[in-house]
């Protein structure tokens, strides 16, 4: 375990990443304002950082905290390439929450989420403990599979287009386990989640991009064919990597794999005169080898030459590999117009914003009220500045695809009576 100095010495300045954490209700996705949050080092509990409360959105003020070289996570590494923190955090009529293993790296932004639930007389308390990364911790190998599944089996369900599922519901455990929870977790959340759980943040943007792209085609391949289903299972995947993807209950996700999993949702990967998105399996590449898959390893050095994406995936699973687009999205009240909203936008595409805004600024006061007249004027302009100010987008001001799905998102969670996780 990395544990940062607490000084540094005047020759030598420790590395650093920030920290964007967020305390939210389990109920309608509310954030919760005067939370008490204390930061100290994961192993070392008296090793206080920092003790802030948490604002009208539910956030503490940005922190940047020590980090381990960066180089540490530019190649394989006997050393742990990340820090990792524990956050205890308490709030009167909620239960205390402790999550420890909260990882940070280096010159990359962590975002932790952090979902409170309501005090219980029988439970008043919470632990989540965040288990090492992928790339540095100890996991099975997967197991190889088909990567396209047949689809003439007699009674197999499958869908009839490829849509992005508003949820994903994840078995913590082996398939055959049945002792292990199931938790709806949003597709998109999943995705991140897994991204910042397999690969690191600090890797070049097109390498984050082909292993985003390979996770979320592997992951529709789950949910087009109901593959888990079709076997008898409550689920849609698994949190094995011996027969899925890590996911990791409660980890914080990294703002750059997050920007770019916000830009390519919609997409999965294809062959030619295939209807169902490809099983793209992979592996490390250093521990494990893997012919004719993706490595993590190999993808980075790649994405050091310059290579795109899609030059990435190809050079791994042929040029035969194509980036397809989703028919529809699910669980979604208005779907994207086409091209941004700015400065002199109108329409019906406005007025929904503007009236999802003003649902989402009840739960979010920091966020100011605005007209709802289908003019995109500059109120509009700086209440969309607040929006990506507290959800941590890019501030422009401008109503662009992720902006729009994101509002879409925290919309349905801030006026559902209740998250289902």
């Amino acid at each position: 375990m990395y544990i940062p100095p607490l000084k540094a010495t005047q020759t030598q300045q420790p590395d650093t990443g920030k920290l964007r954490l967020y305390v939210i209700s389990a109920l309608r996705s509310q954030p919760i304002e005067d939370a008490t949050v204390t930061v100290s080092y994961t192993g070392d509990p008296d090793s206080i950082i920092e003790t802030a409360k948490t604002d009208s959105s539910g956030q503490i003020p940005e922190l940047t905290l020590p980090a381990p070289p960066l180089e540490y996570s530019m190649a394989p590494s006997e050393y742990q390439p990340y820090s990792e923190y524990t956050f205890r955090i308490s709030k009167e009529g909620f239960e205390d929450l402790d999550i420890s293993g909260s990882e940070i790296l280096p010159e990359a932004t962590s975002i932790q989420r952090a979902v409170m639930n309501p005090a219980q007389p029988q439970n008043n308390f919470e632990d989540i403990v965040i288990p090492a990364h992928t790339l540095y911790g100890d996991y099975p190998e997967k197991i190889p599979e088909d990567e396209i599944k047949p689809m003439d089996t007699s009674g197999e369900i499958v869908l009839s287009r490829v849509v992005i599922p508003e949820y994903v519901v994840v078995h913590d455990g082996v398939p055959t386990n049945p002792t292990a929870q199931n938790y709806y977790v949003r597709y998109r959340d999943y995705i991140k989640n897994v991204a910042s759980s397999e690969i690191y943040a600090t890797w070049p943007d097109e390498t984050i991009r082909a292993n985003v792209l390979a996770i979320m085609s592997f992951t529709l391949n789950r949910v087009y064919t109901e593959f888990y289903r079709n076997k008898g299972y409550d689920f849609t995947i698994t949190s094995s990597t011996a027969f899925d993807h890590k996911w990791m209950r409660g980890r914080n996700i990294f703002e750059s794999i997050s920007r770019i999993v916000d830009e390519v949702f919609h997409n999965y990967l294809s062959r030619p005169g295939v209807r169902q998105p490809i099983l793209t399996q992979y592996c490390d590449g250093q521990r494990v080898t893997c012919p004719g898959w993706m490595t993590q390893w190999g993808s980075k050095y790649l994405g050091d030459q310059g290579y795109s994406s899609i030059e990435i995936l190809r050079n791994f699973y042929g040029d035969n590999m194509y980036i397809n687009s989703a028919e529809e999205i699910a669980g979604i009240p208005a779907s994207w117009p086409g091209s941004p909203l700015d400065i002199g936008s109108s329409g019906p595409k406005v007025r929904q914003m503007q009236e999802q805004l003003n649902a989402i600024a009840q739960s979010y006061p920091a966020l100011p009220k605005i007209a709802v007249d289908g003019i995109y004027g500059e109120a509009t302009q700086n209440a969309v500045r607040e929006f990506q100010k507290v959800f941590g987008l890019p501030v422009t001001g401008v109503v662009d695809y992720p902006t729009w799905y994101e509002i879409q998102e925290i919309y349905v969670g801030v006026t559902r009576i209740a998250e289902l996780v």
